[in-house]
């Protein structure tokens, strides 16, 4: 039993309970799902981009920058709306392996590191799409998004292990 004073937790001992860190295994599952499902709608919204919206030709040609910024600029909306939540996406990635470093947790450093690299080429590929309109960079752009998800899949289905509910540690 757990009385709460003010932000720390004392057990009926007094002594203070251990907190869970922000960087904790519950961070780390907590930013797995939501990069989870964020990667299900960027897929989905870059499956309906596919089928229904035209890269218009003054976006063509530069940098992965110059694509990213043409594109928030120019729109369409649709296109806009995909390359935002890129952006998120990869700050995202990028805070989750920091979750994972500051927890310690080596398997989820590597898990999220691939998840991080699968959403930087996934990044370069769009790019990459949007200045040439190659479908083999959109091939790829589809293909790392999957990855990523991957990754973020395993990383649930290692952090609901029944031996890691139980409070063993599994790293």
């Amino acid at each position: 039993m757990h009385e709460t004073a003010g932000t720390s937790e004392i057990s009926l001992a007094g002594r203070p309970e251990p907190r869970s860190r922000a960087g904790g295994d519950e961070a780390v599952r907590r930013s797995s799902l939501g990069l989870s499902v964020a990667l299900l709608v960027q897929y989905a919204v870059g499956l309906w981009l596919n089928l229904y919206v035209t890269v218009p030709a003054r976006d063509a040609g530069g940098g992965v920058l110059a694509a990213v910024g043409r594109t928030l600029a120019n729109g369409p909306a649709a296109l806009a709306v995909h390359a935002g939540l890129g952006l998120v996406l990869l700050l995202g990635s990028i805070v989750l392996v920091v979750r994972a470093v500051l927890a310690r947790a080596g398997f989820f450093v590597v898990t999220s590191a691939i998840s991080l690299l699968a959403v930087l080429g996934a990044a370069g590929s769009g790019a990459a799409f949007v200045n040439h309109g190659s479908d083999g960079a959109s091939l790829v752009m589809g293909l790392l998004t999957a990855v990523a998800l991957l990754c973020q899949l395993i990383n649930l289905f290692r952090l609901s292990a029944p031996d890691h509910v139980s409070g063993q540690p599994r790293r």
